[in-house]
């Protein structure tokens, strides 16, 4: 008798990873037919085909890249779709159905652990039911407490339905990483008409960071209780957040800080406020409240390398992730001093580790140089602005200089694969399709010492 986790597979033929994979194509193939329907469209007809597919893709990879405006574009069926879409691309598919089946008290069996183990990348399955768990409660929980506070900013200006529906929309669009927005052109472009209000702004950054950490952190921060008693992967999930934080916004205050297009005619203390909202909101979250495409281009460069790099993983965010990046680093203070073993914290990293963070390294930066030299060609655009929008679509961030709309239907399709690519995962992606079998080779050849350098 086999087992099949929720009567899917069967347990000799099942893949984790693949099945992660169908998921979110199921999921976007879902939303892109409830998206085309009339009375999802505010014009009463059919979005169509690109459009549809565009936004869903979008929503379900937590990016917030949009043909369309949200708010205007979309019914309220239409925004309902894309909410939930949003929660089920954030949390990930087994996270979601995990909580039926605690919510029914069915035991969640072998297959399905390993399904959780890869949807939320974590390295076994001790625990991970509690784990998910958990990680359910806590994101409706800080879901909840963040369109409560939004919703009472919100109110006054949209009515009492209208505050509320909004709260709860950008509540999970932040928690997820999303980006998404219901505020209108009207307002400027997603938070612009917030760039001098402090609640919605650092609520909002509390939910992308919150989102960005992690599921693993969050348990292993509720089990330690203070900082010596966390693990290693926990500590360097939180050091590298919060240095990539600072340095980008102190990054963003230098540059940008006396730009009359930017924030250059905003007092000292909304200087440095939206600063730091501009370098939280690039761990993939695509809100923002200075105009994007009127940034220096060294900014425009700086924002582009914190968006590939994106939150950490296991989280609602996308990108390279920090651990990857932090790996990569100590692999190269290592390689300049001579040291054959990684080391941190008087711990080695294993060598396989290291391997998968440079091979997910090179395979984001050949995918990001492809895909804006690409639309650069395609659509004719300037190569920063390209690249810009490459990096936003592979790291899931959602932010852009305003060209998407404009941008070719062979580049609007790079995108939705660039995006698909960027919030499934490269190096599982490959895992699910092109590796067969895994393991250490048993034939050995001879060692043969190139030259290097």
């Amino acid at each position: 008798m086999t087992t099949k986790p929720f009567g899917l597979f069967r347990k000799r033929q099942f893949n984790p990873t693949r099945f992660v994979v169908f998921s979110f194509g199921a999921i976007i193939l879902t939303g892109t037919v409830l998206l085309m329907l009339p009375w999802a469209s505010t014009s009463g007809e059919s979005a169509g085909l690109m459009t549809a597919l565009f936004t869903s893709t979008s929503a379900t990879c937590v990016t917030g890249l949009a043909l369309v405006d949200t708010a205007t574009s979309w019914t309220i069926f239409g925004q309902g779709v894309i909410l939930l879409m949003i929660q089920m691309g954030g949390l990930g598919f087994m996270t979601v159905l995990t909580l039926f089946s605690l919510a029914l008290n069915r035991r969640i069996n072998l297959s399905e652990r390993l399904l959780i183990v890869s949807t939320l990348n974590l390295t076994d399955t001790d625990g991970v039911v509690r784990v998910a768990r958990n990680a359910l409660r806590l994101t409706f929980a800080v879901e909840g407490a963040g369109a409560l506070i939004l919703a009472f900013r919100f109110v006054p200006e949209y009515g009492l339905a209208g505050g509320i529906w909004r709260g709860v929309f950008t509540s999970v669009s932040a928690m997820c990483n999303a980006g998404f927005d219901l505020m209108g052109p009207e307002a400027g472009g997603s938070l612009m008409r917030y760039q001098k209000d402090p609640v919605v702004l650092l609520v909002i950054m509390f939910l992308i960071v919150f989102g960005g950490l992690g599921f693993f952190v969050w348990e292993d921060i509720r089990r330690a209780g203070r900082w010596r008693n966390l693990r290693l992967y926990s500590r360097m999930v939180l050091v590298m957040t919060g240095a990539l934080i600072v340095l980008g916004a102190v990054y963003f205050m230098a540059v940008e800080w006396n730009n009359p297009n930017t924030m250059g005619e905003l007092a000292p203390g909304w200087k440095v406020l939206n600063s730091f909202f501009q370098s939280v909101t690039l761990r993939t979250a695509g809100f923002y409240s200075i105009p994007q495409g009127t940034m220096h281009d060294s900014s425009m460069v700086m924002s582009s390398v914190l968006m590939l790099i994106g939150g950490s993983s296991g989280s609602t965010a996308g990108g390279l992730k920090t651990v990857t990046v932090a790996v990569l680093l100590l692999t190269l203070r290592a390689g300049l001093r001579g040291n054959s073993e990684v080391t941190v914290r008087r711990r080695t990293i294993d060598q396989e580790r290291i391997i998968n963070a440079m091979t997910l390294f090179m395979v984001v930066v050949i995918l990001f140089f492809a895909g804006s030299m690409a639309i650069s060609l395609l659509d004719e655009v300037h190569y920063l602005e390209a690249a810009f929008e490459t990096a936003s679509a592979l790291g899931t961030v959602g932010l852009t200089t305003g060209i998407t709309p404009i941008l070719s239907g062979a580049s609007h399709v790079l995108l939705i694969a660039l995006m698909f690519l960027g919030r499934v995962g490269v190096l599982s992606f490959s895992i699910a399709f092109l590796t067969v079998g895994g393991g250490k080779n048993n034939i050995h050849y001879p060692t043969y010492n190139v030259m290097i350098g």
